[in-house]
């Protein structure tokens, strides 16, 4: 125990083991939610639903252990809301590749991701992409979310005419998305913990009640069930000019994203020192994240909570990781969950996430612009990728329009070139 309170330096810290513990089950009980999230969008991409989940449940343990272990900070890794449907519905069902293939992007660009962590790279592109843009990215990835929440409840439905239309919300799949939607509200607003996780299973309920049709695999404990995703990984696609803008793409949303949340979390705890090893733990557990079969891991905004509740050390993440492992009790369950109590969470987390529209300076149109275009971008081509090819590409022309182009940085030439070539040697294809 001596041993213990000396390396993750608890007294140091002004903390105890017991609030250490205390802090990590309150970040657990505001992040497991994740299991059956993820595991339903990975379904979506075509993965059995069981190995989705386990491989969802290993990844949040390991990053947890990592980011606990090699920068003693409380930062929980689970895998990312916007970067899973990045996964499923841009990889697969818009780039057209297997989930196998899918999850070598996520290992790749967990490399690049590495790369950047642990040299002078982070520091370069994190200062010479401009903010306006990096709100943009997530902005735009929870306006997807959100329109992703409202088809997979039912809400929305295609249209041959307008696109897509209001659904008839008499039938059982909307309205049980409505009314699950409210009691995640309400749970929500109420500051509930676990909010999200006591709105899944109120939804699970009415779905029953209702009679909401699902169609998720059985569930099995057999070990190829739970084995199917692991090291599954195909680099069969490696030689195509849409792995290289997949994994591109994927690169800059995980650098972008994670410095950010990152910076905000260590300077909250007094201790931007350890700004740096929490970014190289996210990037060897995002790297990770594509040999265990999910989607890569991101430094969860469900942090907060821990932070709130006293969490200080490493001591807490670990904690966080190792309550993951119970969950594989919740793996009869999974079957059970219907799109309906999926939605709601997607709406909301998505709604969360377009806050950082409020961020975006509307002084000068050459800014604000680009950033609305990868905003409104993202879900009307239904691609993370390409909303912030046309946001990036969009900046370095209107800044050349209106004779600012000093105001742009040689790392926002060389990215929006980049960008340009994706969009250009993607249509060619």
């Amino acid at each position: 125990m001596n041993r213990l309170l000396s390396f993750f330096q608890l007294h140091k810290h002004d903390t105890t083991m017991k609030q250490e513990l205390g802090a990590g089950t309150v970040a657990f009980l505001t992040s497991v939610y994740i299991v059956a999230i993820n595991s339903s969008i990975l379904a979506d991409a075509g993965m059995p639903v069981a190995g989705a989940a386990f491989a969802t449940i290993l990844t949040c343990f390991f990053g947890c252990l990592l980011m606990g272990v090699w920068s003693n900070t409380p930062i929980v890794l689970i895998p990312g809301m916007g970067i899973n449907a990045m996964f499923a519905y841009t990889f697969v069902h818009g780039v057209g590749m297997s989930w196998q293939e899918a999850l070598a992007v996520v290992f790749v660009a967990g490399v690049l991701f590495a790369v950047i962590s642990f040299t002078r790279f982070a520091t370069i592109l994190d200062r010479g992409i401009p903010a306006d843009l990096k709100h943009g990215i997530t902005a735009g990835i929870g306006c997807f979310l959100m329109f992703i929440g409202l088809q997979k409840g039912g809400i929305v439905e295609h249209s041959r005419e307008t696109m897509v239309q209001l659904a008839n919300l008499s039938e059982p799949l909307p309205l049980a998305t409505l009314l699950t939607l409210v009691v995640a509200l309400f749970l929500f607003v109420r500051g509930i913990s676990g909010h999200f996780l006591w709105a899944i299973l109120c939804g699970i309920g009415i779905g029953l009640v209702l009679n909401v049709p699902n169609v998720k695999d059985t569930i099995t404990f057999s070990t190829e069930g739970i084995m199917a995703v692991f090291g599954q990984l195909s680099f069969s696609a490696i030689a195509t000019v849409p792995f290289w803008t997949s994994v591109f793409a994927m690169t800059m949303v995980l650098t972008f994203e994670n410095i950010g949340l990152i910076s905000g979390y260590t300077k909250q705890l007094g201790r931007p020192d350890k700004g740096k090893r929490a970014l190289q733990a996210n990037a060897i557990s995002a790297l990770a994240s594509g040999v265990f079969g999910s989607s890569p891991t991101v430094s969860t905004a469900e942090t907060a909570a821990g932070l709130a509740a006293g969490g200080k050390t490493g001591v807490s993440a670990i904690t966080t990781g190792m309550l993951f492992l119970f969950t594989f009790l919740l793996f009869p369950l999974l079957v059970h969950i219907p799109d309906s109590a999926i939605a709601p969470i997607l709406v909301i987390v998505g709604a969360l996430m377009m806050k950082e529209v409020r961020e975006i300076s509307f002084a000068d149109i050459s800014d604000w612009l680009p950033a609305m275009f990868i905003v409104i971008g993202i879900p009307f081509t239904y691609s993370i990728a390409d909303g912030i090819a046309f946001g990036f590409v969009a900046y370095t022309l209107l800044k050349t329009i209106v004779q600012q182009h000093r105001q742009v940085s040689t790392t926002m030439y060389v990215v929006g070139v980049l960008f340009f070539l994706h969009l250009l040697l993607s249509n060619l294809g």
